[in-house]
């Protein structure tokens, strides 16, 4: 039975951003659906009530967004909660907070980098989530902000929800910042006044998404066109639709 009062945020004790990405309008008149696809940060600390609401939500898959690294330090505890688990990093590694702060923009950049370079993951997540056997699912990075936020961009955008929107999506991450700082802080010591004071890295201002959908226009004019380039295939954008649009 679908929950009949949704929320977008759901606090869970062991994440700062974790959400449902269903209920947003589509230019044609529909709706994502509720409950089908979460997008989050780190899923490594979930305590026990954590996994038994991510077990009554019925989450059948998790696709992790992260480096290979920051795998082996801590991934979704599949021996708890039985899924079937997807690594499919979007980059090789995290870029030094100073350098976001060296250049205005970066972050913005890095998303279309992300389509250049790992394209073929973003491909392979797409079709992943497309399958309806595969949801409910969650897909995350380890702020549920940037390569979360392509992935949201290309899969909201692929299901016709107007780019403002995607962008407002995208800005949701803003109020969970500030306490993933603290996380990550504590985590790292060594480098805890680094991570505070990495303002650029940590931003979800909307221009960072507006970026990326502005290349996505004026590069391929549509989604259906990127996602073609990207590999994605016709049937994976017909599947997507059918599972999580409503009718």
């Amino acid at each position: 039975m679908s929950d009949p009062t949704p929320t977008r945020l759901l606090p869970l004790a062991g994440t700062v951003n974790f959400r449902d990405v269903g209920g947003y309008p589509t230019e044609d008149g529909h709706r994502v659906r509720w409950r089908r696809l979460f997008r989050a940060d780190s899923l490594n600390r979930l305590t026990e009530e954590d996994r038994g609401a991510i077990r009554h939500l019925g989450v059948v898959t998790v696709v992790d967004l992260r480096t290979t690294v920051e795998v082996e330090e801590g991934r979704f505890p599949v021996e708890q909660v039985p899924v079937a688990f997807h690594h499919l990093p979007f980059m090789e590694s995290v870029p030094d907070p100073e350098v976001f702060a060296a250049v205005p923009g970066l972050l913005g950049s890095t998303y279309v980098d992300m389509l250049d370079e790992a394209g073929h993951m973003v491909a392979a997540a797409v079709e992943v989530l497309a399958d309806p056997t595969n949801q409910p699912a969650i897909y995350h990075c380890t702020a549920g902000k940037d390569r979360t936020g392509v992935l949201s961009a290309m899969i909201l955008g692929l299901l016709g929800v107007p780019d403002e929107v995607i962008v407002e999506d995208y800005a949701l991450s803003a109020h969970a910042m500030a306490a993933l700082k603290e996380r990550l802080a504590e985590r790292y010591p060594d480098f805890a006044d680094q991570i505070r004071d990495a303002t650029e890295m940590f931003s979800a201002a909307p221009e960072n998404m507006e970026r990326l959908l502005a290349t996505i226009r004026e590069r391929h004019g549509s989604f259906e066109d990127c996602a073609r380039a990207l590999g994605i295939t016709a049937s994976t954008v017909a599947s997507l639709r059918s599972s999580l649009l409503d009718r």
